[in-house]
C-alpha cells in the first residue's frame, strides 16, 4: 500500500511538472485557432488528479493486492524494459523495420512464445505499420540499413 500511494504521489508531481510544461509550449505551426496546447494539459491534468486521488485517498478505500511477483515474473520485466532501452538505441541506425522485428521478437519470447511464430508475427507486424505509417499517415519512419533496398 506505501508504495502504491508513493508511486502516485510521485507520478502526480511529476504530471503537475508536465503540465507546467504544455502550458509554456508554442507550436510553430497551428492548423487550428487554439493550437496543439490544450490536448497535453488535458491529458497531464487528468493523470495529475486522478493519481494524487489515489495517492490520498482514505485507507477505507483500500485493500491489499497481491501481485504474484515471484523470480519469474521480475526477471521478465527487466528483460521487457531492456529490450525497450535497446529499441530506442537501435531504432535509427537499424530502421523501424528491422527494429521493430527484432524487439518484437524478443518479446514475444519472453511471454513464452513460440520462436517461428513470433519471427513471423514480428516480420509481418513491423512491415505493416511501416505501410501503415509512411502511407496511410504520411510520417517517415528510418529505413536504416534497409534505405538501399526500399529508398
Amino acid at each position: 500500500m506505501t508504495m502504491e500511494r508513493a508511486f502516485s504521489g510521485l507520478m502526480g508531481l511529476f504530471s503537475l511538472f508536465l503540465v507546467y510544461l504544455a502550458i509554456g509550449y508554442v507550436a510553430p505551426i497551428a492548423y487550428d485557432p487554439i493550437g496543439p496546447r490544450p490536448y497535453p494539459i488535458l491529458i497531464f491534468s487528468l493523470t495529475a488528479l486522478l493519481t494524487l486521488v489515489i495517492a490520498f485517498r482514505p485507507a477505507r478505500f483500500t485493500k491489499v493486492i497481491d501481485l504474484g511477483y515471484n523470480n519469474v515474473v521480475l526477471r521478465n520485466l527487466v528483460l521487457c524494459v531492456s529490450t525497450l532501452l535497446i529499441y530506442s538505441l537501435i531504432f535509427e541506425p537499424l530502421g523501424f523495420v528491422v527494429a521493430t522485428t527484432l524487439m518484437c521478437f524478443a518479446v514475444g519470447l519472453l511471454f513464452a512464445g513460440n520462436p517461428i511464430k513470433s519471427l513471423i508475427f514480428s516480420v509481418v507486424i513491423s512491415i505493416a505499420l511501416y505501410v501503415l505509417f509512411d502511407i496511410a499517415l504520411d510520417v517517415i519512419l528510418p529505413l536504416g540499413i534497409l534505405s538501399g533496398i526500399m529508398g
